[in-house]
């Protein structure tokens, strides 16, 4: 097994779901704190690793890998026992290849990122509504997902719930998640809160990315 470093920032909820897959792992690993605010993402150092100066970055040995879910998918097929947390059935990878997408494309690159870029680096204080109303519309789609099993993918603990977790705990800052209105969404949650890692992996840093936000009092026009 080669030496595993995870450059990261808690706040960052694509690192929260690395974290997550490398603790349900029980993988031994350097985590080594980015501070963006500081373009320490954009050291000689970290470009040559990773020119596009995103995080999460694993490094396994001298392989590279800055992308979340290809990461979580790598240390699975490389390390994992057994194929539970990315199944190697080609149906069963593909609903969480399917789920991992939505997660990409609609919840962080069309929501969380999308609120979260003009107020964090762009010092907007005004957010439009019609962006923020959008994430109804995730919150029905992971309720319909979850329809009458445990999990995102069916019965069984996935990397694709690591991935969404990590940003359905985080864009409530904009769109609170009503639990009562999503009772699924809602004994998701608590499922994934009794893992022993949860909290460590993505509860804390949750905390900390909705405590900045909020630092930055915005406002929803």
């Amino acid at each position: 097994m080669g030496k595993i470093s995870l450059y990261g920032l808690d706040a960052s909820p694509p690192t929260r779901a690395c974290l997550l897959t490398l603790k349900a792992l029980d993988l031994p690993f350097e985590y080594i704190f980015v501070n963006l605010f500081e373009k320490e993402n954009f050291s000689e150092d970290f470009s040559k690793k990773n020119p596009q100066h995103t995080v999460p970055l694993l490094q396994d040995d001298d392989a590279c890998i800055w992308e979340s879910h290809a990461i979580m998918a790598y240390l699975v097929d490389k390390y994992a026992a057994s194929d539970e947390l990315y199944p190697k059935d080609l149906l069963q990878r593909a609903k969480v290849d399917t789920l991992m997408h939505f997660e990409t494309g609609v919840i962080f690159e069309a929501a969380l990122r999308r609120l979260t870029r003009p107020v964090l680096f762009c010092g907007e204080s005004t957010l439009p509504k019609n962006q923020v109303d959008h994430i109804n519309q995730i919150y029905d789609f992971v309720e319909a997902f979850l329809d009458d099993h445990d999990y995102m993918a069916g019965d069984q603990l996935t990397i694709a719930d690591f991935s969404i977790v990590s940003t359905i705990t985080s864009i409530g800052v904009f769109l609170e998640l009503d639990l009562a209105k999503y009772p699924r969404i809602a004994a998701w949650l608590e499922r994934l809160k009794e893992l022993p890692y949860y909290e460590e992996a993505n509860g804390t840093g949750a905390a900390q990315y909705v405590g900045l936000m909020k630092s930055k009092k915005f406002t929803v026009v």
